[in-house]
């Protein structure tokens, strides 16, 4: 049978609402409105930037594609990075989302290799994927082939022991309160050591 389940369930949470991509970056927008931020005029941002007056408004206006020079100039004088540049700020108002999973309460996902169970599951438009996951398979034999999945993963040892195969690496084994972080298009799979399953903590990115 095909252990795929890490890859299901984050689908599943994308399907339920987990957050995509927004419209391509404005950076003539963006340049104005951390300008703006800072109550600056064009003058005072170009001065702040070392870029001439002109230049500034154009950025600003769509009206000439900046060179990585004159960005990596901008971006020292709004003392931010230049990726910062191109991303879409935060949300200025905290909505104070919240969600209270008690022990044994999550949704649980069994499969033949692995019983998840889901965390936070009534948070919709999520960036991350918690999940507990009790490790029931014992040999590699037991997976269909590598699982993978788009995103980042954190790995936590709750309890027992287990061994982590990746597709890149030396297998290792981990131990409660051992850890591991590794891109999640990586092939891996998690298999238990220990005499009784053991336990884990995954954590997937969604974005």
């Amino acid at each position: 049978m095909t252990d795929q389940e890490p890859k299901t369930l984050i689908q599943v949470a994308r399907e339920n609402g987990a957050q995509e991509m927004g419209e391509p970056l404005d950076l003539g927008q963006r340049v104005r409105d951390l300008r703006k931020a800072r109550n600056w005029t064009l003058e005072q941002a170009a001065n702040q930037a070392g870029l001439a007056r002109s230049t500034l408004s154009k950025i600003e206006n769509g009206q000439m594609s900046p060179t990585y020079d004159a960005l990596k100039k901008l971006a020292e004088g709004l003392e931010i990075s230049v990726p910062q540049l191109f991303t879409q700020p935060l949300r200025d108002q905290v909505n104070g989302r919240m969600s209270i999973t008690k022990e044994g309460q999550g949704a649980r996902r069994p499969t033949t290799t692995y019983e998840h169970e889901l965390l936070a599951e009534n948070l919709t438009k999520k960036d991350m994927l918690p999940y507990r996951a009790r490790v029931r398979a014992r040999n590699m034999d037991e997976f269909d082939g590598w699982v993978r999945h788009d995103g980042e993963e954190f790995l936590y040892v709750l309890t027992g022991v287990v061994k982590l195969y990746t597709e890149f690496y030396e297998p290792v084994e981990m131990r409660r309160g051992d850890s591991a972080y590794y891109d999640g298009s990586m092939g891996h799979n998690l298999i238990s050591v220990s005499e009784e399953d053991a336990n884990v903590l995954w954590v997937t990115s969604l974005t």
